[in-house]
């Protein structure tokens, strides 16, 4: 499918989806004419890495997580490394998410004395 197709199907960019390819996020083959041409997997990529960039992980961590998230990896000793960032990512987000809780009840709280 043609970049026109993905950016479609998955609400990314065209622009987003060539630097996701130069990252090495995605993948397309040259048609004769220059055009890229996507294969249907490259829908649920797109969609996975949209997912993980508005998660905050780096484009570096994407890289090295996205085959461990559609079985295709070899390597399991990455795929674990790869668990332990990813838990590492979610316990920051924890706290992130208690001390916005925080600052919301003390918002609150000062909006009800007022």
């Amino acid at each position: 499918m043609r970049i026109s197709d993905l950016s479609a199907k998955t609400g990314v960019s065209p622009r987003s989806l060539r630097y996701w390819e130069q990252q090495g996020l995605i993948t397309s083959v040259r048609r004769p004419n220059g055009y890229r041409d996507y294969d249907e997997g490259s829908v649920l990529t797109a969609l996975t890495v949209r997912s993980l960039l508005d998660l905050g992980f780096p484009t570096d961590l994407i890289r090295t997580v996205l085959p461990c998230t559609d079985g295709g990896a070899t390597d399991q000793a990455v795929c674990r490394d790869v668990v332990e960032r990813v838990a590492t990512i979610r316990d920051d987000i924890a706290a992130r998410v208690t001390q916005l809780e925080r600052t919301r009840d003390t918002l609150t709280s000062f909006l009800a004395d007022r």
